[in-house]
């Protein structure tokens, strides 16, 4: 199977050294996404603006691999303050529909560019 680089210019570019996604047949991995703004690549401020815009990028990193998040099969989500769970719950349900994939939440010390969530996700498109 040939392995396919996935990257838009409506998600943030990658900091380190990985992909946005990469494509595997008809399974595509998207790495973590925190809640940069991809124009500015500046962190939005609070818990609500930035589990929107992590959202927001790996919706963008899923079109660009000819996919949407309802093909998403995990979520793992990694938060600095478990007590944010709930709101993560209720954004999450606005940008999926039932039936929802398997997922984990992880609480964490810190993450990059001290963001409040990263969600990195699986998809699997027929």
């Amino acid at each position: 199977m040939t392995r396919r680089i996935i990257h838009t210019d409506d998600a943030p570019k990658a900091i380190g050294t990985y992909s946005q996604a990469v494509r595997i047949g008809s399974v595509v991995y998207c790495s973590g996404q925190i809640g940069l703004d991809p124009k500015t690549m500046q962190m939005v401020e609070g818990i609500e603006a930035q589990i929107r815009r992590v959202f927001d990028n790996l919706k963008a990193v899923a079109e660009a691999a000819d996919a949407t998040l309802n093909d998403a099969v995990r979520f793992t989500v990694y938060l600095t303050d478990l007590k944010h769970f709930a709101k993560v719950n209720e954004i999450m349900a606005t940008y999926l529909k039932e039936p929802y994939p398997a997922r984990a939440a992880v609480g964490v010390a810190s993450l990059p560019r001290d963001a409040l969530v990263e969600i990195d996700a699986i998809l699997h498109l027929e």
